[in-house]
């Protein structure tokens, strides 16, 4: 086993001390509340020649990182996570061959 000097003992207990410090100050701090309706994201899409705006509002779920989406008021994922929204929308929405 190791010998603890004399100065890494005390730092030792310095670092203990700050950490209860900080665990005791973390305690104050209240939970932040989550609106229902956590973002919206409106795309306009203007390659049909009229342009075509389509409405995605993603809600909260039970987890903190995934969204229930809805796309024109219609369901489109119970539980969805923001890459994947992302995913999908890059999937709806392909790019047109060059004129």
């Amino acid at each position: 086993m190791y010998r603890k000097t004399n100065k890494a003992s005390k730092n030792y207990r310095k670092s203990y001390t700050n950490r209860n410090s900080d665990i005791e100050q973390e305690s104050f701090v209240e939970p932040q509340s989550i609106p229902e309706l956590r973002r919206v994201i409106e795309i306009t899409d203007y390659d049909s020649g009229e342009p075509i705006t389509h409405k995605l509002e993603l809600y909260k779920t039970d987890r903190i990182d995934c969204y229930k989406v809805f796309v024109d008021g219609k369901l489109w994922k119970k539980r969805i996570g923001w890459s994947n929204i992302l995913a999908g929308i890059r999937k709806a929405l392909p790019r047109l061959a060059r004129e």
